[in-house]
């Protein structure tokens, strides 16, 4: 029994290493977006 829970670790090693290498390391969380005032010139006229 011993033997395979070592395989099975070996396997699932190997497809989380697969996984990153296809998808990309896990994602992180998006920044949260910073607002920019912008101007609007329509306004002044």
């Amino acid at each position: 029994m011993d033997y395979i829970e070592k395989v099975l670790e070996k396997l699932k090693d190997l497809a989380r290493k697969l996984i990153e290498a296809l998808m990309g390391p896990e994602a992180e969380p998006e920044p949260e977006l910073i607002p920019i005032p912008v101007h609007d010139r329509s306004r002044r006229r």
